[in-house]
């Protein structure tokens, strides 16, 4: 997938609704005693209050391929257990094994993550764990327009096939990918429903992440273009209502926890 340069500021826009499915997660890992901890794809790091919080003396690494990610999560950091490196999750070899290993909504950002999963889980020490979430939203109005608008002639011809996100798959080939010898999975998923304000609130909240590829291939007038489009189709498939415009959202969440026999 083409390189992207991230605005931290604008994912963050949504942080309370982005980190919910993150909390969830790791409510349901039940690994207490963890000792080091990788979050993979951490982006911003407004994950990183969520695991200090769960566990108070554990040493944590969080991993992006982002540098601007990484600078606003460092920024945020004066926590001399957390630590930040720049690394693409592709080429993830830890000097020492992890107890708990965590991805939120950062896997699917790679075509082939199913073929990386168990590469990743060698880095999980014995009786650890890996905990992940992904979007699983990609038949949703939002997605499909993004990719409708995307293959217009016109539009087309500025944008790599590549910079679609390719759907995840469903949570039962997850769970097929993770159930290796020695290791039990759990999975499930949830549709949550966000509420969200503002004039083109569903545009703010796709723009800084799944199409922010697409509006960073097009020329800036062809951009502004498919943005009048874009948000006018969005505004038509999520009407606002009494209470704000109305996201239904779902996410695919498996944990796999590692046997503690040697």
């Amino acid at each position: 997938m083409p390189s992207t340069q991230w605005n931290p500021g604008a994912y963050l826009t949504y942080a309370s609704e982005r980190t919910q499915p993150f909390i969830d997660l790791l409510q349901r890992v039940r690994a207490p005693q963890a000792d080091r901890i990788v979050d993979l794809g951490c982006g911003p790091g407004n994950g990183m209050p969520v695991l200090r919080g769960m566990w108070p003396k554990a040493w944590i690494t969080g991993i992006d391929s982002s540098e601007e990610m990484l600078q606003r999560a460092s920024e945020a950091t004066d926590d001399d257990r957390i630590s930040y490196a720049r690394a693409d999750i592709r080429d993830l070899k830890l000097e020492e094994k992890a107890d708990l290993i965590v991805s939120n909504a950062a896997l699917q950002w790679i075509p082939e993550h199913r073929e990386l999963l168990p590469s990743i889980m060698d880095n999980v020490a014995d009786g650890g764990a890996l905990a992940v979430q992904v979007p699983g939203n990609f038949g949703a109005p939002s997605h499909q327009l993004l990719a409708e608008f995307a293959a217009k002639p016109r539009f087309a011809a500025h944008i790599d096939p590549d910079a679609l996100l390719k759907p995840t798959s469903e949570l039962s080939d997850y769970m097929l990918d993770v159930s290796l010898p020695g290791w039990e999975v759990e999975a499930w998923e949830t549709r949550y429903h966000h509420v969200l304000q503002g004039e083109d609130p569903v545009f703010e909240w796709i723009s800084a992440a799944a199409a922010r590829p697409v509006l960073q291939a097009l020329p800036g007038g062809v951009r502004e273009e498919f943005i009048t489009e874009y948000k006018a189709a969005l505004r038509e498939a999520y009407p606002a209502t009494r209470i704000g415009t109305i996201l239904p959202f779902r996410r695919l969440f498996f944990i796999a926890r590692r046997s503690g026999r040697g």
